[in-house]
């Protein structure tokens, strides 16, 4: 593969990468967004709630305190007093069922809110439509879905999804009081291509409404049977602070309350746990920082849950208004905080940001993987060229001799001479025998990478075998002026493997202590037992390699480089198949050398038990 195709597929897949993550990062950005938006909604509608719970906490306990009194101070007020501590009891009763009740419209709301914000085109349908058409198969067809456009006060249209029946027929009422949309999937050129139902609970609990329906009866009967006495529970709140009874019953109430100091109408631990309360209910547990503020005074700056926390600058607040009842401005403001928001925020997105981080992840180690195989592969590509033409060094000296040796025997003057046309036959069979072996050994390369050398399972005296191909290269080592130093010392020498390709690891061995040699070569051979195994060393004082050219030996078609000069044979093959046969045979080899100082191999193999 070219440098500049190299280039582009990084570029194309740089550029990629890059685009994913920017996605990533927008998706995010956008998701922290409406976090914090729903974030902000649910601590504003609690600290509405906490506010509205104080104020009407005040009343009834102020209204609790005035009735003690008014019955200390006359006992023939006492039917009155009760008759005003039971409404006063069932008015709060009612008080609280309202405020669970407008908890389950809250979380009602919050679910149609998440609806809606998730599908454009949510219709509300009626449970009495549902079960006349849309619950019975046979009547799904007469439900009809229609975009209305309806114009406003500037040049564009409001688009209304009306859904409706194309046919009346006999109505089955409500079966439940579930809360029923139907989602409306519209194309690009707004036809309708689908539609979902999705059930959302009941906006209200039937339970509480009847409860609240009957206290509130219950109630107007006590009013009615204190109508006689032109009395009511605010009338006497109003004539125990000393107003006149027909004051209107706000006014009344909220003179009275607002002459007390804001620090003496609010219990901290109260303030306190209903901000727990109400912010839990919401689904924030978080530690806060909560402020009192009157006016502009500061009453209390406390730190709920032991947190050290600290409010800086640009931490959001959140605020309402204390006792907005009272006649004039409120008379103060309940403030709170929360200095780590954005970890809040985070750790409620945590499901959104281990699967996009499991994909960032993936995206990078596919991208190193692909540019790991495409240089892997441009290594190879340049192996194989420099294979090609080793082997095409090793092939043409051999040819070039058969050729002229074969010109030489058409010559009549050789063909009368008897010894120099032996001569000239023995050339070309050795030279013939020559590429034999060269050809053998890239087939037997080819066989080994396929799995499909045979190997036999035999009794071997690898001090025997190493004695022979050491005896074998003799002749080689004293025409370079060398020498074998050899010393056989291991007492068990049995292995079990294949002799004839054992040899060839060997001679291999030996045959690049020959190769890579200079001046007066001196190769060791020794062996020894460690454990049970028998290791065999070859050391040579030859030319030695770098760490760098140790470290890539034993791959296919490397050979050490030499420059433009041809002068060391081979295809870079050789310790490719030592590692590999000695590794089919449970062996392995190691290596260490020395730049100009020379080599030691060393084979490990077990001993047969």
């Amino acid at each position: 593969m070219k440098k500049n195709s190299i280039v582009l597929i990084i570029g194309l897949m740089s550029l990629a990468l890059i685009g994913v993550l920017a996605m990533q990062f927008y998706f995010l950005r956008d998701s922290y967004r409406q976090k914090s938006q729903l974030f902000d909604e649910s601590v504003n509608a609690a600290l509405t709630a906490v506010a509205g719970k104080l104020e009407r906490r005040e009343v009834v306990d102020f209204a609790k305190v005035q009735q003690e009194r008014n019955i200390e101070k006359s006992k023939q007020e006492q039917a009155k007093q009760r008759q005003l501590t039971e409404q006063l009891r069932l008015q709060t009763q009612i008080e609280e069922l309202r405020g669970k009740l407008d908890q389950v419209y809250q979380k009602y709301k919050i679910r149609e809110d998440k609806l809606k914000a998730l599908y454009p085109n949510v219709v509300n349908i009626e449970n009495w439509f549902y079960e006349t058409y849309i619950r019975r198969p046979q009547y799904q067809d007469l439900v009809e879905i229609n975009i209305i456009k309806t114009p406003t006060n500037s040049m564009y249209y409001q688009e209304d999804v009306i859904v409706s029946a194309t046919k009346t027929i006999p109505r089955i009422e409500a079966k439940d009081d579930s809360t029923r949309f139907l989602i409306i999937h519209f194309d690009d050129y707004k036809r309708l291509i689908g539609r979902d139902l999705f059930v959302l609970p009941p906006r209200s609990d039937p339970k509480l409404a009847r409860k609240i329906f009957e206290l509130e009866t219950k109630l107007n009967k006590l009013s009615r049977q204190n109508a006689r006495y032109e009395f009511n529970v605010y009338d006497s709140v109003a004539m125990l602070g000393g107003k006149k009874a027909d004051y209107i019953e706000d006014v009344a109430i909220g003179m009275e309350l607002a002459k007390r100091p804001l620090k003496d109408r609010l219990n901290v631990i109260i303030v306190q746990e209903l901000l727990k309360e109400e912010l839990a209910q919401r689904e924030i547990k978080a530690p806060f920082n909560i402020e009192i503020w009157s006016t502009s005074n500061i009453l209390l700056n406390n730190i709920l849950n032991e947190a050290e926390l600290n409010s800086p600058i640009n931490t959001t607040k959140y605020s309402t208004a204390l006792f907005k009842g009272d006649i004039g401005a409120a008379p103060g403001k309940l403030t709170i905080y929360f200095p780590n928001k954005k970890a809040i925020i985070a750790d409620n997105m945590g499901y959104l940001l281990l699967p996009m981080l499991a994909l960032l992840f993936l995206l990078v180690g596919c991208f190193a993987y692909t540019l790991i195989i495409i240089f892997r592969q441009k290594k190879v590509s340049e192996m194989k060229t420099d294979f090609i033409n080793n082997m095409t060094h090793e092939f043409k000296t051999p040819v070039a001799t058969i050729m002229i040796a074969s010109e030489s025997l058409k010559d009549p003057d050789i063909n009368a001479d008897h010894k120099r046309v032996q001569k000239l036959a023995n050339i070309i069979y050795d030279e013939n025998v020559r590429l034999g072996n060269h050809i053998e050994r890239v087939l037997d390369l080819a066989k080994l990478e396929k799995e499909t050398l045979k190997l036999d399972r035999e009794d071997v005296h690898i001090n025997d075998l190493v004695a022979a191909v050491t005896d074998s290269m003799q002749l080689r080592m004293q025409n370079i002026g060398g020498k074998f130093s050899v010393d056989l010392a291991a007492t068990k020498d049995i292995v079990v493997g294949d002799e004839l390709h054992f040899s060839n690891v060997f001679y291999n061995l030996m045959d690049n202590a020959i190769k890579y040699s200079k001046g007066d070569l001196h190769v060791n051979i020794s062996s020894k037992n460690i454990g049970d195994n028998i290791v065999i060393t070859i050391a040579d004082n030859g030319i030695g390699m770098s760490r760098d050219h140790l470290q890539k030996i034993f791959d296919q078609f490397y050979r050490i480089p030499t420059g433009n000069v041809h002068n060391v044979k081979g295809f870079g093959l050789g310790l490719s198949y030592v590692q590999d046969i000695l590794r089919r045979l449970n062996g392995r080899i190691t290596v260490k050398s020395e730049k100009d100082k020379g080599t030691t191999f060393e084979v490990i193999l077990p001993i047969k038990k």
